[in-house]
C-alpha cells in the first residue's frame, strides 16, 4: 500500500491540488476552514500560531488534529469557538459553520452560537469548571441560556445528562463541587455540560490528559457512542496518535502552525508522506509486537513562532531535507493531493517518499 493514484509519479509531483478547505463549500461539508490565520502582536515579534491552515469536516465524521505542544493545534480550536480574547489575536482566513462565517461574526452572535450549535471538552476540567458553583449549577446555566425552562426542568435535565454520561448517582452528584470530583468524573461532568444542548460540532482538546488508561479508554468510548447519538461533528485534539487511531475518521498532522499532512485515517498510517508524520509514528511505543531497538525521537526541538525558519519549517530536523536539492531552506511547501484525498507538505520527490517509507521507516515502526 503506497496510497498514490494510479498515475505516473512524475505526473504527482508536477500537479498540485487546491489545499483542502480552500474551494466552495460542498453540501456535506458542515465545518470549512480556509486559510486560517491567527497571529498574536507582542513586545519581542509576531507569534504566528496558525499560519495559513485549512481543513474540512463532515457531520457524523471525527478529525483528529495531531502535533507536538506549541503546533497551533487549541489556538485553532480557540479559534473556532471565537474564545480568543479581542484585541489580542489578528485573526484573517475563512470558518465556516453551516455556510456562516465565524470570522466575520460579531463576538455576540458567536456567543449565540456557543453551547447550542458548537461546543468545547477543554483539556483540565478542574480549572474550566468554576469552582464556587456546583456541577448541577453549570450545566443548569448552559442549558437555560438556550433554552427558555424553569430551573426545575434545566435540573432534570442536568441529572439525565450526568446519568447518560456514566456518573453514578447522578440526582446527588449533581449538588457536588467540582473537587468532589475525581478526574475521570470532571471530566465526565465536563462532556455532560458540553452536550446538555445537543451541540452540532464537538471539540474535545486533549480529552484524555493526566487520567488512567482505563479512564481513558471510557472516555474515548463514551464521545464515540455519544457521537454515534447525537450525530455529531468531532474534533480530537491531541498529541497522541494512539488516541487519534482509535477515533478519528480523518487527520490533520499539524507543525509550526500549518498542516504537514492531511487524510484519512487508513492514509496516515498506513502510507505516511511527510518526515514529521514518520517522526511521531517513531515515537510511538508498541504494545502489540516484540521491539529490540528504542523509540526512534524526531530531533531538535519545535521552532519558535516568532521567528520559523525559512522555507519548510520542519527542515531543520528532518533528515531527508538534503535529498530535494535545497529547496526546504528556501521555499515553503504547500499541501498537494498525493491521491485517495491524501494531501502533504513536502518537497521531497513522490519516488523518495515511497522509498524512504517502505526501506527505511516502516521496517523500523
Amino acid at each position: 500500500m503506497t496510497g498514490f493514484p494510479d498515475d505516473s509519479l512524475a505526473e504527482i509531483d508536477t500537479y498540485v491540488e487546491p489545499m483542502p478547505g480552500s474551494g466552495p463549500v460542498e453540501p456535506s461539508t458542515f465545518l470549512q476552514v480556509r486559510d486560517l490565520r491567527v497571529h498574536f502582536p507582542t513586545d519581542d515579534g509576531v507569534v504566528k500560531s496558525v499560519d495559513g491552515l485549512s481543513f474540512t469536516l463532515e457531520r457524523g465524521k471525527t478529525l483528529g488534529i495531531v502535533g507536538e505542544s506549541g503546533s497551533g493545534k487549541s489556538v485553532t480550536s480557540l479559534s473556532i469557538m471565537g474564545l480568543h480574547q479581542e484585541g489580542a489575536a489578528h485573526i484573517t482566513g475563512e470558518i465556516l459553520l453551516n455556510g456562516q462565517n465565524l470570522v466575520a461574526m460579531s463576538s455576540e452572535h458567536v456567543r449565540r452560537l456557543r453551547g447550542k450549535n458548537m461546543a468545547m471538552i477543554f483539556q483540565d476540567p478542574l480549572s474550566a469548571m468554576h469552582p464556587y458553583y456546583t456541577v448541577g449549577q453549570q450545566i443548569i446555566e448552559a442549558y437555560r441560556i438556550h433554552h427558555n425552562v424553569s430551573k426545575a426542568v434545566a435540573r432534570k435535565h442536568a441529572i439525565e445528562m450526568l446519568d447518560r454520561v456514566g456518573i453514578p448517582q447522578p440526582a446527588s452528584r449533581v449538588d457536588d463541587y467540582p473537587h468532589q470530583f475525581s478526574g475521570g468524573m470532571r471530566q465526565r461532568a465536563m462532556i455532560a455540560m458540553a452536550l446538555s444542548c445537543d451541540p452540532e460540532l464537538l471539540i474535545a482538546d486533549e480529552p484524555t490528559t493526566a487520567l488512567d488508561v482505563t479512564v481513558q479508554a471510557q472516555i474515548l468510548d463514551l464521545i464515540r457512542d455519544l457521537q454515534q447519538e447525537f450525530d455529531s461533528a468531532v474534533i480530537i485534539i491531541t498529541h497522541d496518535l494512539g488516541v487519534v487511531a482509535e477515533l478519528a475518521d480523518d487527520i490533520l498532522v499539524m507543525y509550526a502552525g500549518r498542516g504537514a499532512e492531511y487524510g484519512t485515517a487508513d492514509g496516515i498510517f498506513g502510507a505516511p508522506q511527510h518526515p514529521y508524520t514518520w517522526g511521531l509514528l517513531g515515537s510511538m511505543p508498541r504494545l502489540d509486537r516484540e521491539r529490540a531497538d528504542r523509540l526512534l525521537p524526531i530531533k531538535g526541538q519545535p521552532p519558535s513562532l516568532i521567528n520559523v525558519p525559512d522555507g519548510c519549517p520542519f527542515h531543520p530536523r528532518c533528515n531527508f531535507a538534503e535529498l530535494n536539492g535545497g529547496a526546504s531552506e528556501t521555499v515553503v511547501p504547500e499541501l498537494r493531493d498525493v491521491g485517495d484525498r491524501h494531501f502533504t507538505a513536502c518537497h521531497l520527490s513522490a519516488e523518495d517518499r515511497v522509498r524512504i517509507w517502505e526501506n527505511e521507516i516502516k521496517p523500523k515502526l
